[in-house]
């Protein structure tokens, strides 16, 4: 296994995006976790980085922090972090399917999405942080 940065941190805006996947995926792949699995993974982080981005620092600018590594089981982890306004994105309610598209209201796929990928998904706020934390399971495809 290739030994790689297991943290970084820097500004939560948009051109941090390419390098922030590539961090996650340059540990992913080092794992043996397989490409159509890192290809999910990525979107999944997309989708919650650029909430980050947009969302978490209304007001000013700040950072974001993502740490790879094992859990307690010796399983592979991604955790996300950011000291922006508290907020669990997990907690919203599933969309609606199965209504008409014109009776749903205008977001929350994104995150049913993160939902969908990565079903462990698990939110805290802890010490000025939102936390996300992403168990990966190398081999669970969509």
């Amino acid at each position: 296994m290739t030994q790689i940065p297991a943290h970084i941190r820097i500004p939560a805006h948009i051109d941090s995006l390419q390098t922030l996947l590539a961090f996650v995926g340059s540990f992913l792949e080092s794992q043996g976790v397989g490409q159509e699995r890192l290809h999910e993974i990525e979107l999944a982080m997309e989708e919650i980085l650029v909430n980050i981005f947009n969302y978490a620092y209304p007001d000013r600018l700040g950072e974001v922090e993502i740490t790879c590594g094992l859990d307690d089981s010796g399983g592979l982890q991604v955790e996300v972090s950011d000291r922006g306004i508290p907020f669990n994105s997990l907690s919203r309610r599933n969309p609606d399917l199965q209504a008409d598209i014109a009776g749903r209201n205008i977001g929350g796929l994104g995150v049913f999405f993160v939902k969908q990928l990565i079903p462990a998904i698990r939110y805290r706020w802890e010490e000025g942080r939102n936390i996300l934390t992403l168990p990966i399971d190398p081999a669970a495809l969509l």
